[in-house]
């Protein structure tokens, strides 16, 4: 099987309101859309969406790479295609995975064949920040079956123990919380917010300090009243090893971007298990394709509440049959595969390339 085809589109994608991170404010998604077509008349998708802060990769980059790359595989065979995307995929990986991932697509991989229906859970933002709107807000999670809720924190210590606080005292035993500072504090902050959290109903706090500061990471394990888990900091598994070995995490999270393919992140998924950790999985900035293939990995693999709810942030869905989302999960159809609505991909189009 050849290549044949390969329009990149490059995306930007409005969300439906900001979504705020201790990184920065995102109103849209930048987004990389892969759309392959093989010499069968099959159709592969990928996807990366390129977050500042989170990844070195800059949209400009990926862009120029994914380009490049493109006119190099177009009329290749599939392995072929993939040996030479995979040269680049530990300087640019999100750019990788776009590309390998609509191969496995092609290829039919079976990390994306569900033999019958099943729902993932997800679970839910709380963006409220008065107990007013916090209240309406958790109840109604709760209500539509959300058991899991995510929390962002990392900007003020002080003001963010006490929004916990309030969350804690509504959520009063009906849900997890689960705590994301997004590398937002120092070291001294972060030892302050951890040691002074009460754990009631708290399933985990995920990346208090810079990613690269393993120094910073040991001394928040040592005083940290709940289970820790790193994002930023796991690339590939000598991170994982590295935070094993150091004991700084008993969760790893990991994303589909960031593993260079589906059989890649199969792979890391159960090293986790194995490094006597336990994996969470899922992108909160990513669109429909990303978040359907990590949704498409869950059984097997991950025992709780799916982070792969990035689609549900964006204005509109890219496909023609969006996700189907009811109460607190996706609903995942045996044999189900995305088809792009090509109307509204060109609604949100910054820049097309086709190859040939």
């Amino acid at each position: 099987m050849l290549i044949e085809h390969i329009t990149l589109h490059r995306l930007k994608l409005p969300l439906k309101v900001p979504y705020r991170l201790s990184l920065a404010e995102i109103r849209h998604f930048d987004t990389l859309l892969v759309d392959m077509q093989d010499d069968q008349g099959r159709v592969g998708l990928g996807e990366a969406t390129l977050l500042t802060g989170y990844t070195d990769e800059t949209v400009a980059q990926c862009w120029t790479l994914a380009s490049r790359l493109a006119g190099e595989i177009v009329n290749q065979p599939l392995d072929a295609a993939k040996s030479i995307i995979t040269q680049s995929s530990q300087v640019a990986p999100f750019t990788a995975t776009a590309l390998v991932t609509a191969i496995e697509m092609l290829e039919q991989s079976p990390h994306l064949f569900i033999e019958q229906s099943v729902a993932v859970p997800l679970l839910a933002l709380v963006h409220g920040q008065d107990v007013d709107a916090l209240t309406s807000e958790i109840d109604a999670l709760i209500a539509d079956g959300y058991t899991t809720l995510k929390v962002k924190v990392g900007f003020d210590v002080d003001a963010d123990l006490a929004r916990v606080q309030v969350i804690q005292r509504l959520v009063a035993g009906r849900a997890r919380i689960r705590l994301d500072a997004n590398q937002g504090y120092d070291r001294d902050d972060a030892c302050r917010f951890a040691r002074s959290l009460d754990p009631d109903d708290i399933e985990l706090l995920e990346q208090t300090c810079v990613a690269s500061d393993w120094d910073a990471a040991q001394s928040v394990a040592k005083v940290s009243t709940v289970p820790l888990m790193l994002d930023e900091s796991i690339y590939d598994i000598a991170d994982i090893d590295k935070a094993a070995d150091l004991g700084v995490a008993s969760y790893i999270k990991f994303k589909l971007m960031k593993a260079g393919s589906l059989e890649r992140l199969a792979n890391v998924l159960a090293h986790i298990r194995d490094r006597s950790m336990e994996p969470v999985l899922g992108n909160g900035v990513a669109g429909d394709v990303g978040c359907w293939m990590e949704a498409c990995m869950v059984p097997g693999h991950i025992t709780n509440a799916g982070e792969m709810n990035g689609f549900l942030k964006t204005s509109d869905s890219l496909l023609q049959k969006p996700l189907v989302v009811e109460g607190n999960a996706i609903k995942l159809a045996s044999n189900f595969r995305p088809a792009l609505d090509e109307e509204m991909v060109a609604r949100y189009s910054e820049a097309t390339r086709r190859f040939p």
